[in-house]
Protein backbone atom coordinates (compact mmCIF):
# COMPACT_ATOMS: atom_id res chain seq x y z
CA UNK A 1 0.00 0.00 0.00
CA UNK A 2 3.09 2.18 -0.33
CA UNK A 3 6.11 2.95 -2.99
CA UNK A 4 8.52 2.59 -0.05
CA UNK A 5 9.89 -0.90 1.32
CA UNK A 6 6.84 -2.38 3.41
CA UNK A 7 6.74 -6.22 4.06
CA UNK A 8 9.64 -8.94 2.82
CA UNK A 9 9.28 -10.84 6.14
CA UNK A 10 6.20 -13.43 6.34
CA UNK A 11 3.00 -13.07 7.98
CA UNK A 12 2.87 -14.97 11.23
CA UNK A 13 1.25 -18.55 10.62
CA UNK A 14 -0.94 -20.45 13.34
CA UNK A 15 -1.50 -23.83 13.08
CA UNK A 16 -5.32 -24.84 12.83
CA UNK A 17 -6.88 -27.01 15.01
CA UNK A 18 -9.98 -27.07 12.84
CA UNK A 19 -10.17 -29.61 10.92
CA UNK A 20 -12.42 -27.38 7.74
CA UNK A 21 -9.36 -24.28 8.98
CA UNK A 22 -6.09 -24.97 6.49
CA UNK A 23 -4.04 -22.13 8.18
CA UNK A 24 -4.52 -18.90 9.64
CA UNK A 25 -1.82 -16.12 8.51
CA UNK A 26 -1.95 -12.56 10.80
CA UNK A 27 0.01 -9.77 9.05
CA UNK A 28 2.48 -7.72 11.04
CA UNK A 29 1.73 -4.49 11.04
CA UNK A 30 4.45 -1.91 10.02
CA UNK A 31 4.49 2.12 10.41
CA UNK A 32 5.14 3.58 6.71
CA UNK A 33 5.11 7.26 6.72
CA UNK A 34 2.52 7.87 8.87
CA UNK A 35 0.03 4.69 7.82
CA UNK A 36 -0.16 1.37 9.42
CA UNK A 37 0.29 -1.42 6.86
CA UNK A 38 -0.34 -5.03 7.09
CA UNK A 39 0.27 -7.35 3.94
CA UNK A 40 -1.31 -10.94 4.48
CA UNK A 41 -0.79 -12.19 0.76
CA UNK A 42 1.33 -13.43 -0.99
CA UNK A 43 2.94 -16.03 1.64
CA UNK A 44 5.33 -18.61 1.48
CA UNK A 45 1.88 -20.78 2.94
CA UNK A 46 -0.18 -19.52 0.97
CA UNK A 47 0.67 -17.58 -2.69
CA UNK A 48 -3.21 -17.00 -3.56
CA UNK A 49 -6.90 -17.64 -1.98
CA UNK A 50 -8.59 -18.46 -4.68
CA UNK A 51 -7.64 -15.74 -7.69
CA UNK A 52 -6.68 -13.00 -4.88
CA UNK A 53 -2.77 -13.12 -5.44
CA UNK A 54 -1.79 -9.99 -2.79
CA UNK A 55 -3.88 -8.53 -0.16
CA UNK A 56 -3.01 -4.88 1.77
CA UNK A 57 -4.53 -3.53 4.41
CA UNK A 58 -3.80 -0.19 5.44
CA UNK A 59 -4.77 2.06 8.91
CA UNK A 60 -7.20 3.07 10.29
CA UNK A 61 -4.59 6.13 10.24
CA UNK A 62 -4.90 9.70 11.25
CA UNK A 63 -3.30 12.07 9.03
CA UNK A 64 -2.18 15.84 10.26
CA UNK A 65 -3.75 18.66 8.01
CA UNK A 66 -0.64 19.23 5.14
CA UNK A 67 -0.44 15.28 5.18
CA UNK A 68 -1.66 12.75 3.02
CA UNK A 69 -1.46 9.44 0.92
CA UNK A 70 1.01 10.05 -1.82
CA UNK A 71 1.28 6.61 -4.34
CA UNK A 72 2.89 7.98 -7.26
CA UNK A 73 1.87 6.81 -11.06
CA UNK A 74 3.23 3.06 -11.37
CA UNK A 75 2.43 0.12 -13.72
CA UNK A 76 0.25 -3.23 -13.53
CA UNK A 77 -0.47 -5.72 -16.01
CA UNK A 78 -1.89 -9.10 -15.60
CA UNK A 79 -4.08 -8.60 -12.66
CA UNK A 80 -7.23 -6.25 -11.60
CA UNK A 81 -6.79 -3.96 -8.43
CA UNK A 82 -10.00 -4.03 -5.98
CA UNK A 83 -10.13 -0.93 -3.82
CA UNK A 84 -12.37 -0.95 -0.61
CA UNK A 85 -12.34 2.26 1.35
CA UNK A 86 -13.69 1.73 5.33
CA UNK A 87 -13.09 5.52 6.02
CA UNK A 88 -12.01 8.77 4.77
CA UNK A 89 -11.60 9.45 0.79
CA UNK A 90 -8.44 8.84 -1.94
CA UNK A 91 -8.24 10.08 -5.42
CA UNK A 92 -7.74 7.49 -8.38
CA UNK A 93 -5.90 8.49 -11.40
CA UNK A 94 -5.13 6.25 -14.58
CA UNK A 95 -3.73 6.32 -18.02
CA UNK A 96 -7.25 6.11 -18.97
CA UNK A 97 -7.99 9.34 -17.86
CA UNK A 98 -9.80 8.44 -15.28
CA UNK A 99 -9.86 10.15 -12.07
CA UNK A 100 -12.70 9.34 -9.27
CA UNK A 101 -13.08 9.72 -5.46
CA UNK A 102 -13.72 6.34 -4.01
CA UNK A 103 -15.36 6.65 -0.38
CA UNK A 104 -16.59 4.21 2.02
CA UNK A 105 -18.95 1.73 0.72
CA UNK A 106 -17.70 2.15 -2.57
CA UNK A 107 -15.65 -0.44 -5.35
CA UNK A 108 -12.79 0.49 -7.69
CA UNK A 109 -12.10 -2.29 -9.96
CA UNK A 110 -8.90 -1.46 -12.23
CA UNK A 111 -8.28 -3.91 -14.90
CA UNK A 112 -4.68 -3.41 -15.93
CA UNK A 113 -4.50 -6.38 -18.79
CA UNK A 114 -1.82 -5.35 -21.09
CA UNK A 115 -0.59 -2.76 -19.04
CA UNK A 116 -1.94 0.45 -17.24
CA UNK A 117 -0.52 3.25 -15.11
CA UNK A 118 -2.12 4.78 -11.77
CA UNK A 119 -1.67 7.20 -9.55
CA UNK A 120 -3.22 7.20 -5.41
CA UNK A 121 -3.70 10.67 -3.72
CA UNK A 122 -5.39 12.16 -0.85
CA UNK A 123 -7.51 15.26 -2.57
CA UNK A 124 -6.10 18.83 -1.63
CA UNK A 125 -8.97 19.67 0.66
CA UNK A 126 -8.97 16.94 2.97
CA UNK A 127 -5.09 16.99 2.71
CA UNK A 128 -5.30 21.04 4.06
CA UNK A 129 -8.12 19.74 6.89
CA UNK A 130 -6.82 16.49 8.07
CA UNK A 131 -8.44 13.17 7.60
CA UNK A 132 -8.80 9.44 8.49
CA UNK A 133 -7.86 6.75 6.24
CA UNK A 134 -8.62 2.66 6.07
CA UNK A 135 -8.00 0.97 2.87
CA UNK A 136 -8.34 -2.45 1.87
CA UNK A 137 -6.86 -3.21 -1.58
CA UNK A 138 -6.94 -6.64 -2.96
CA UNK A 139 -4.73 -8.03 -6.63
CA UNK A 140 -7.00 -10.74 -8.38
CA UNK A 141 -5.14 -12.49 -10.99
CA UNK A 142 -6.49 -12.59 -14.31
CA UNK A 143 -7.42 -15.29 -16.03
CA UNK A 144 -4.95 -16.36 -19.11
CA UNK A 145 -7.22 -15.56 -21.98
CA UNK A 146 -7.52 -11.75 -19.88
CA UNK A 147 -4.04 -11.05 -19.65
CA UNK A 148 -3.79 -8.72 -22.46
CA UNK A 149 -6.62 -7.55 -22.70
CA UNK A 150 -7.38 -4.06 -22.68
CA UNK A 151 -7.28 -1.82 -19.52
CA UNK A 152 -10.34 -0.94 -18.16
CA UNK A 153 -11.46 0.88 -14.67
CA UNK A 154 -14.71 0.80 -13.57
CA UNK A 155 -16.12 2.65 -10.44
CA UNK A 156 -19.04 1.53 -8.42
CA UNK A 157 -20.87 3.49 -5.57
CA UNK A 158 -21.84 2.01 -2.42
CA UNK A 159 -25.64 2.48 -3.53
CA UNK A 160 -24.87 -0.56 -6.36
CA UNK A 161 -23.60 -3.36 -4.28
CA UNK A 162 -26.34 -5.68 -2.60
CA UNK A 163 -26.76 -5.50 0.82
CA UNK A 164 -28.62 -8.05 2.93
CA UNK A 165 -29.36 -10.17 5.97
CA UNK A 166 -28.15 -13.53 6.77
CA UNK A 167 -29.66 -13.97 10.46
CA UNK A 168 -28.06 -11.43 12.73
CA UNK A 169 -25.43 -10.72 10.25
CA UNK A 170 -25.55 -7.99 7.84
CA UNK A 171 -23.36 -8.65 4.65
CA UNK A 172 -22.70 -6.50 1.29
CA UNK A 173 -21.37 -8.21 -1.66
CA UNK A 174 -18.26 -6.51 -3.59
CA UNK A 175 -17.70 -8.69 -6.12
CA UNK A 176 -18.60 -11.99 -7.10
CA UNK A 177 -21.10 -14.87 -6.25
CA UNK A 178 -22.37 -15.44 -2.47
CA UNK A 179 -25.41 -16.73 -0.90
CA UNK A 180 -27.22 -16.70 -3.96
CA UNK A 181 -26.85 -13.21 -5.10
CA UNK A 182 -24.50 -11.27 -7.35
CA UNK A 183 -22.46 -7.82 -7.43
CA UNK A 184 -22.48 -5.79 -10.30
CA UNK A 185 -19.04 -5.51 -10.54
CA UNK A 186 -17.68 -6.98 -13.92
CA UNK A 187 -15.11 -10.07 -12.97
CA UNK A 188 -13.36 -12.58 -15.24
CA UNK A 189 -13.62 -15.36 -13.34
CA UNK A 190 -15.18 -17.49 -10.22
CA UNK A 191 -15.03 -15.39 -6.57
CA UNK A 192 -16.55 -13.55 -3.77
CA UNK A 193 -15.88 -10.66 -1.75
CA UNK A 194 -17.90 -9.96 0.60
CA UNK A 195 -18.14 -7.57 3.94
CA UNK A 196 -20.02 -8.99 7.12
CA UNK A 197 -20.97 -7.19 10.41
CA UNK A 198 -21.39 -9.88 13.29
CA UNK A 199 -22.58 -9.16 16.05
CA UNK A 200 -21.08 -10.80 19.51
CA UNK A 201 -22.42 -14.19 19.81
CA UNK A 202 -23.61 -14.71 16.01
CA UNK A 203 -22.79 -17.28 13.44
CA UNK A 204 -21.60 -17.35 9.55
CA UNK A 205 -21.32 -19.93 7.11
CA UNK A 206 -18.95 -19.42 4.20
CA UNK A 207 -20.18 -19.55 1.06
CA UNK A 208 -19.91 -23.25 -0.48
CA UNK A 209 -19.92 -22.62 -4.17
CA UNK A 210 -16.91 -21.72 -3.92
CA UNK A 211 -13.40 -24.05 -3.83
CA UNK A 212 -11.10 -21.97 -2.05
CA UNK A 213 -12.64 -19.47 0.51
CA UNK A 214 -10.94 -17.53 3.17
CA UNK A 215 -12.09 -14.71 5.74
CA UNK A 216 -10.24 -12.01 6.74
CA UNK A 217 -10.73 -9.75 10.76
CA UNK A 218 -10.88 -5.91 10.24
CA UNK A 219 -11.96 -5.88 13.69
CA UNK A 220 -12.91 -7.72 16.70
CA UNK A 221 -12.35 -11.48 16.64
CA UNK A 222 -13.86 -14.79 15.48
CA UNK A 223 -13.87 -18.47 16.90
CA UNK A 224 -14.09 -21.55 14.21
CA UNK A 225 -14.43 -24.64 16.57
CA UNK A 226 -11.03 -24.73 18.41
CA UNK A 227 -9.33 -22.24 16.52
CA UNK A 228 -9.41 -17.91 17.30
CA UNK A 229 -9.07 -15.28 14.28
CA UNK A 230 -8.09 -12.41 15.97
CA UNK A 231 -8.51 -8.75 14.30
CA UNK A 232 -5.40 -8.41 10.86
CA UNK A 233 -5.80 -12.01 10.59
CA UNK A 234 -6.51 -14.10 7.11
CA UNK A 235 -8.07 -17.80 8.00
CA UNK A 236 -7.91 -20.29 4.94
CA UNK A 237 -9.98 -22.97 4.75
CA UNK A 238 -9.76 -26.39 3.22
CA UNK A 239 -12.10 -26.94 0.11
CA UNK A 240 -15.22 -28.22 0.56
CA UNK A 241 -18.19 -28.53 3.52
CA UNK A 242 -19.83 -25.06 4.91
CA UNK A 243 -17.35 -23.95 7.00
CA UNK A 244 -18.83 -21.62 9.99
CA UNK A 245 -17.33 -18.89 12.09
CA UNK A 246 -18.36 -16.66 15.32
CA UNK A 247 -18.11 -14.00 16.74
CA UNK A 248 -16.28 -13.85 20.09
CA UNK A 249 -17.54 -9.85 19.80
CA UNK A 250 -18.62 -7.73 17.59
CA UNK A 251 -16.60 -8.16 14.41
CA UNK A 252 -16.00 -6.63 11.08
CA UNK A 253 -15.10 -8.85 8.48
CA UNK A 254 -14.11 -9.68 4.61
CA UNK A 255 -14.55 -12.92 2.91
CA UNK A 256 -13.26 -13.54 -0.15
CA UNK A 257 -12.49 -16.66 -2.75
CA UNK A 258 -13.20 -18.74 -5.60
CA UNK A 259 -11.30 -20.23 -8.13
CA UNK A 260 -7.44 -20.40 -8.03
CA UNK A 261 -5.76 -19.17 -10.87
CA UNK A 262 -5.70 -21.34 -14.51
CA UNK A 263 -2.44 -22.05 -14.12
CA UNK A 264 1.17 -21.11 -12.34
CA UNK A 265 1.59 -17.24 -11.75
CA UNK A 266 4.09 -15.26 -11.29
CA UNK A 267 4.61 -11.70 -8.81
CA UNK A 268 7.07 -9.39 -9.02
CA UNK A 269 7.25 -5.53 -8.17
CA UNK A 270 3.84 -4.19 -9.26
CA UNK A 271 3.16 -7.33 -12.28
CA UNK A 272 1.14 -10.54 -12.35
CA UNK A 273 1.80 -12.90 -15.27
CA UNK A 274 2.02 -16.19 -16.41
CA UNK A 275 5.31 -16.45 -17.47
CA UNK A 276 8.18 -14.58 -16.75
CA UNK A 277 9.01 -13.50 -19.54
CA UNK A 278 5.86 -10.92 -19.82
CA UNK A 279 6.71 -9.49 -16.63
CA UNK A 280 10.77 -9.21 -17.98
CA UNK A 281 8.87 -7.23 -21.03
CA UNK A 282 6.68 -5.08 -18.45
CA UNK A 283 10.03 -4.13 -16.42
CA UNK A 284 11.78 -3.07 -19.88
CA UNK A 285 8.87 -1.00 -21.20
CA UNK A 286 8.52 1.15 -17.50
CA UNK A 287 11.92 1.68 -17.55
CA UNK A 288 11.88 2.74 -20.87
CA UNK A 289 9.00 5.14 -20.33
CA UNK A 290 6.61 3.13 -23.25
CA UNK A 291 3.74 3.13 -20.64
CA UNK A 292 0.85 5.90 -20.91
CA UNK A 293 1.35 8.42 -18.34
CA UNK A 294 -1.48 9.70 -16.02
CA UNK A 295 -3.56 12.59 -17.49
CA UNK A 296 -3.22 15.25 -14.50
CA UNK A 297 -0.55 13.54 -12.59
CA UNK A 298 2.59 13.30 -15.22
CA UNK A 299 5.08 15.05 -13.23
CA UNK A 300 5.86 12.15 -10.82
CA UNK A 301 6.45 8.25 -11.62
CA UNK A 302 7.92 5.70 -9.20
CA UNK A 303 11.25 3.99 -10.64
CA UNK A 304 11.83 0.45 -11.36
CA UNK A 305 13.54 -0.93 -8.24
CA UNK A 306 16.59 -2.24 -8.28
CA UNK A 307 17.45 -5.81 -8.17
CA UNK A 308 17.79 -7.23 -4.57
CA UNK A 309 20.87 -8.34 -3.55
CA UNK A 310 21.54 -12.35 -3.34
CA UNK A 311 20.42 -14.12 -0.76
CA UNK A 312 23.24 -16.00 1.29
CA UNK A 313 23.55 -19.54 0.60
CA UNK A 314 21.15 -22.33 1.92
CA UNK A 315 19.45 -19.23 4.11
CA UNK A 316 16.11 -21.32 5.67
CA UNK A 317 12.95 -19.80 4.26
CA UNK A 318 13.98 -18.31 1.44
CA UNK A 319 12.70 -20.47 -1.54
CA UNK A 320 10.61 -19.18 -4.00
CA UNK A 321 6.89 -21.11 -4.08
CA UNK A 322 6.13 -22.63 -7.55
CA UNK A 323 3.58 -20.28 -8.96
CA UNK A 324 4.39 -17.11 -7.42
CA UNK A 325 7.29 -15.40 -5.98
CA UNK A 326 7.06 -13.87 -2.82
CA UNK A 327 6.57 -10.10 -2.13
CA UNK A 328 9.53 -8.25 -2.74
CA UNK A 329 10.55 -4.87 -1.81
CA UNK A 330 9.15 -1.26 -3.01
CA UNK A 331 6.04 -2.36 -4.12
CA UNK A 332 3.60 -0.12 -4.83
CA UNK A 333 0.07 -0.60 -4.63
Amino acid sequence: MSEHEIDTHEPERAAARTPELKLVLRGQPRSIDGFSVSRVLPALACQHVGPFTFFDHMGPSDLAPGHGLDVRPHPHIGLATVTYVIEGEMIHRDSLGSEQAIRPGAVNWMTAGRGITHSERTSTELRESGSRLHVVQLWVALPTSHEEMEPEFHHYPAASLPEFQLGLVELRLLAGSAYGRTSPVRTFSPLCYVEAFLPAGASLSLPDEHEERGIYVLSGALSSREDTIEERALAIFNAGGTPSVRAERDSRVLLLGGAPPDGPRYLEWNFVASSRERIAVAKARWQAGQFLKVPGDELEFIPLPEPPAPAPLAAPGLAVPPGLSPAPTNRAR
